[in-house]
């Protein structure tokens, strides 16, 4: 084990995969020379070359829809898109194409295609630039989605999202890049659909998604100081959602809350929270909780954009609340 960035395990993961595999190839705007520009590619055009890492013009559909029509036959592109706001540019490519062509075509075509961007606002970005919409994409089948948490999420999904014959959706917290986790030196994959039980605990169940696994970890060390032992679950992929591990933890607790840095209303909170609730039901003490993003633009105001997301603090107020039996409605 060493400990790397966020950024680092990315990188580390598209070398492997390109060595491993010749049909492997990243395309997008500034991934050669620039690197990115958050660096994540930096280095990678220097040992695989300009016909391997391929920067394109700013033009988003144009090159999500060469990565569908190379997938299509036969290349496995990974696709840089540099913002995940962007992603509204590509929906058809993505969304009407490369998720639908497998089931239209009675499974005699697949398209092995991986959409890495990223999501997460608080870094002073502004509304167009600070979305988390990964909840759009989830709602489409024929994709998985994929939310990894730390370093070692970030290159055991890479890896995993590479190799396989669906198109993949992955989506990285922006202020995460530079965060370091310990991260085996040795290969190793993490399957898709598979949750990670971070912390144990007996008394209510916290799930997060992405950077609100972080959030969720620190509420639940808040908790501990007070006597309530939190159970903290990251299902590091949405599509396809861990359910068995979900289920089992609430049954076990009683009590659950599922944070996510998407919009409240219609986001991912609510699609967890309801199926908690309808196969759990009587197992709880209380309906499980939902705590995401306040239904607003996300603010360039440093001040009101920190107040638009979940902080430890505030999913930790609501676990107290949820202990003692009082009834909370979700904004």
């Amino acid at each position: 084990m060493r400990n790397i960035t966020l950024s680092q395990a990315v990188n580390e993961a598209l070398a492997e995969e390109m060595r491993r595999d010749e049909t492997v190839f990243i395309i997008g705007e500034d991934v050669a020379e620039a690197g990115t520009p958050f660096k994540v590619l930096s280095g990678l055009v220097e040992e695989f070359g300009t016909e391997r890492v391929i920067d394109t013009p700013i033009a988003e559909p144009g090159f999500m829809g060469l990565a569908v029509g190379a997938a299509l036959t036969g290349a496995r592109p990974v696709v840089d898109l540099m913002f995940g706001d962007f992603i509204f540019l590509i929906m058809d490519q993505l969304c009407n194409q490369a998720a639908k062509a497998h089931y239209m075509s009675g499974g005699k075509l697949k398209v092995p295609l991986v959409l890495r961007t990223n999501l997460g606002a608080t870094r002073r970005s502004a509304a167009q630039h600070s979305q988390s919409l990964h909840t759009l994409v989830a709602h489409i089948p024929g994709l998985k989605v994929a939310l990894p948490s730390s370093a070692y999420e970030a290159k055991g999904l890479m890896k995993s999202a590479i190799r396989d014959d669906n198109p993949v959706v992955i989506f990285e917290d922006k202020l995460m890049y530079n965060d370091k986790a310990p991260v085996p030196e040795e290969e190793f994959l993490i399957p898709l659909g598979q949750a990670n039980v971070l912390r144990e605990g007996h008394d209510i169940t916290l799930i997060g998604t992405s950077s609100m696994v972080q959030v969720c970890q620190k509420a639940a060390e808040i908790l501990a100081g007070e006597g309530i032992d939190a159970e903290v679950i990251d299902p590091r992929t949405i599509v396809p959602l861990d359910e068995a591990t979900l289920l089992a933890s609430a049954k076990k607790t009683s009590r659950v809350i599922v944070v996510d840095e998407g919009h409240q209303s219609f986001g991912i909170t609510g699609e967890i929270a309801s199926r908690i609730n309808e196969k759990a039901f009587y197992h709880l003490d209380a309906p499980a909780l939902r705590m995401g993003a306040m239904d607003v633009p996300v603010p360039f105001s440093p001040v009101l954009e920190d107040i638009t997301v979940p902080t430890p603090e505030s999913v930790a107020e609501n676990a107290r609340r949820l202990m003692s039996g009082e009834m909370i409605h979700a904004a």
